[in-house]
């Protein structure tokens, strides 16, 4: 569950929002709408008002660790902080994230640097679903992967829905929002605004 309270990010109206476990939002809008400040003020990276909750806990009354461990954001430009992959990993079944994704074990030894893009984001979020979140923010997870790639990831998405985790999504791409099956909204000039919601087929 992911719920928003007069969530005030910088240059965006007051948010007010609420997601039930297993939900998805998708998050659309122009270049430099917002998407991605909206998602920072919800994993509370960037100075914002109001307040979030998740099922367990209240941001306002936890560390910032504590939020950002269950409130996982993987940004669409990934940080790397050592020269190998591995390190990277937390604890947890590797193996079968990185199957799910279609990359193997190998790939724990790659160097950072020979990394393409697409595959520093399939990484970034095998990283994140590692420390078990509550709650997913992905900014356009899928905009460097082909499709074969972006079924994969969508299927990983689609099973941590079906657990309970609540994924917010930014895309570009309408197909995506109703293969997800995702509720949508629209971030433009300064306002974030729930259109409607899809079912995938």
């Amino acid at each position: 569950m992911l719920r928003l309270h007069h969530l005030e990010p910088f240059g965006l109206a007051p948010v007010e929002l609420e997601l039930e476990d297993g939900a998805c939002l998708c998050v659309t809008g122009p270049s430099g709408s917002g998407k991605t400040i909206l998602l920072r003020a919800i994993a509370d990276l960037d100075l914002n008002d109001g307040d979030a909750a998740t099922e367990n806990l209240l941001r306002s009354q936890v560390t910032a660790p504590d939020w950002r461990r269950a409130v996982a954001y993987v940004p669409a430009e990934s940080g790397w902080w050592g020269d190998v992959v591995g390190p990277h990993m937390p604890s947890g079944d590797v193996v079968t994230l990185l199957s799910d994704i279609g990359l193997d074990t190998s790939c724990l030894d790659w160097e950072v640097a020979r990394l393409s893009t697409g595959e520093r984001q399939r990484l970034a979020l095998v990283r994140a679903l590692l420390t078990g979140p509550e709650v997913l923010l992905l900014d356009e997870p899928t905009s460097a992967l082909d499709d074969e790639a972006t079924e994969l990831v969508e299927r990983v998405i689609k099973h941590r829905l079906s657990a309970g985790t609540t994924v917010v999504l930014v895309t570009h791409d309408p197909a995506q929002i109703e293969r997800l099956g995702a509720q949508h909204a629209v971030v433009d000039q300064g306002r974030v605004e729930l259109v409607h919601e899809a079912r995938a087929s």
